[in-house]
């Protein structure tokens, strides 16, 4: 199972309490169901209104369970914002 790493930024930062965190998982649905696990509060919430890139490429409307993670990969969890 690839170990990735996530990296919260803004709104989801906050709510999480780092910036950064490893998971093993093989998709983004496995990892994202991992984070949910590990924060059950604030972030579960955020994580509703994030968009996500996965090694620099945006997910955009793929299904989670579709998107395959790397070895040493990252997920970037990105919230909304003002002005973005």
């Amino acid at each position: 199972m690839p170990k990735v790493t996530v990296r919260y930024w803004a709104a989801a930062k906050a709510a999480a309490g780092l910036a950064e965190e490893p998971y093993d998982a093989d998709t983004l649905a496995e990892a994202l169901a991992a984070v949910r696990t590990r924060h059950p509060g604030e972030l579960a919430h955020v994580l509703r209104r994030c968009s996500f890139l996965v090694d620099g490429d945006p997910v955009g409307t793929r299904g989670h369970e579709t998107v395959r993670l790397a070895e040493g990969g990252t997920v970037e969890v990105l919230p909304p914002f003002a002005g973005g």
